[in-house]
């Protein structure tokens, strides 16, 4: 498995988590919570968690061109929500990890 994670430090951390789930949930299956979100992408696995100001993401794919596809993905759809604060994601992590 592929893994890596980001974190983005904004006082909208919450509101972002809910706003990227409820827009992949018009393609993909998703759940959350205003704490929790995990998003199923036809090429991986995503969780989100939102703490006080703190949003992390983490990532797990079979394939590690799937991983770059989901991060890609995820930077585009949360740099366009949070425009204003202009966030940018650091992802950790790439080399496959085994289970």
């Amino acid at each position: 498995m592929f893994r890596s994670s980001a974190e983005a430090v904004t006082p909208a951390a919450s509101k972002y988590l809910q706003q990227l789930c409820k827009h992949f949930a018009h393609k993909v299956t998703c759940e959350w919570t205003p704490e929790m979100g995990r998003v199923d992408f036809p090429f991986g696995d995503c969780r989100m968690t939102a703490e006080g100001d703190r949003l992390t993401i983490a990532c797990e794919s079979a394939e590690e061109e799937g991983l770059k596809r989901m991060q890609a993905v995820i930077d585009v759809h949360l740099e366009k929500f949070a425009w204003r604060e202009e966030l940018k994601l650091e992802w950790r992590g790439l080399a496959p990890q085994s289970v």
